[in-house]
């Protein structure tokens, strides 16, 4: 189920057709002034009716610096270069650094963090900064919280613990993790990782053979025995996103999980995704989802037969793992629910009609 690869017959009345045109909303404005609040995909979906092809029509303005950067107060235009449409931005304030200060008439001067995003963060903060997803193996080997000061077992932010394990002297700090749910593949069965939910961070203040002394910096919730230490990830987490589809067309997986631990989901969920780096996902991928078919009873038939899968959404890859990553869901036709499939946004399927 992961990659599929359809087998088509090609024919001279079928072929199949991959490419995709941007194509503009009939009801498409030739202006928008970007407010506060607007994100990257809201202002993309007001031109666009495939609004994860807005990297294929943004003309840069080269008389401005880093023009991806979009700001409240800037005028987003609709233009035609050899006939194509593109999309440019008018600059209208003037970016700061933090700290400095510039005169200049006409503009607005706005710092350089109010910067829209791309889709809203605060509904993806927590899988952006606090969850992340691990192997058993990986937590297994750990250090653990073993013991609290004065045997307590129940510790907050400015209480003293202590840890065993191996450390790394060269890591002053580490995160405080709680295993949680496995994601498994509902096809394979493979294990694809568990989720480790960060419930706060402890700064080591001595080591001593296996047994570190440590103080609690933060919490978001109450640190407990057996809870496990991981160091800062490697890899780098970032919060811009730039829509665009898969690279492989065939890109075929399934909504495993909804946040919450519920079944239904809905628009800005945030969702698990049998799907990661190992099968060429990238961060700013944007997926179809669709709905699996019914059965029903054919009364003129007398049998049943399944109606064909429909579009119900899309949702945007903001962060992969190796083998499954987290989306979020962007745009919601119709109630979705763990089990949903998900397509590349550019899937066409070929159907030869055999003759009798």
């Amino acid at each position: 189920m992961k990659k599929i690869i359809l087998g088509v017959l090609l024919a001279a009345s079928a072929v199949a057709a991959w490419a995709e045109d941007v194509m503009l909303r009939d009801d498409h404005p030739d202006q928008y002034t970007v407010v506060k609040g607007d994100t990257l995909w809201d202002i993309s979906d007001t031109f666009l009716k495939n609004p994860w092809m807005w990297p294929e029509i943004w003309h840069a303005n080269p008389q401005i610096e880093n023009p991806h950067l979009i700001f409240p107060g800037d005028i987003i235009s609709l233009i035609y270069l050899d006939g194509k449409p593109r999309l440019t931005v008018d600059r209208r304030t003037v970016r700061l650094q933090p700290g400095t200060v510039k005169m200049a008439p006409a503009v607005r001067v706005v710092p350089l963090d109010e910067a829209i995003p791309a889709i809203p963060l605060d509904a993806i903060d927590e899988f952006l900064n606090k969850n992340r997803v691990v192997s058993r193996e990986e937590m297994e080997l750990a250090p653990y919280v073993v013991a609290g000061h004065e045997q307590r077992i129940v510790l907050g932010a400015g209480d003293r613990l202590y840890a065993r394990g191996t450390f790394d002297e060269n890591i002053p700090v580490y995160g405080i993790y709680r295993l949680g749910q496995a994601y498994t593949d509902p096809f394979t069965k493979e294990v694809l990782g568990y989720e480790a939910a960060e419930i706060g961070a402890v700064k080591v203040k001595e080591i001593d053979r296996d047994i570190a002394t440590m103080n609690a910096i933060r919490t978001t919730e109450e640190i407990r025995l057996t809870d496990r230490l991981l160091p800062d990830e490697e890899r780098s987490i970032d919060s811009t996103f730039y829509p665009s589809p898969p690279s492989d067309e065939y890109i075929e997986g399934v909504i495993m999980s909804v946040s919450g631990g519920l079944t239904q989901v809905g628009k800005l969920d945030v969702v698990a995704l049998n799907l990661g780096d190992r099968d060429g996902l990238k961060v700013g991928n944007v997926l179809s989802i669709y709905k699996e078919g019914l059965v029903i009873k054919d009364r003129v038939a007398g049998d049943k037969v399944k109606l064909p899968e429909e579009q119900a959404g899309l949702l945007m890859v903001f962060r992969t793992f190796e083998k499954m990553s987290y989306g979020l869901v962007l745009e919601s036709e119709r109630p979705l629910k763990v089990g949903d499939k998900l397509y590349s946004p550019s899937r066409r399927v070929v159907r030869k009609v055999a003759e009798d």
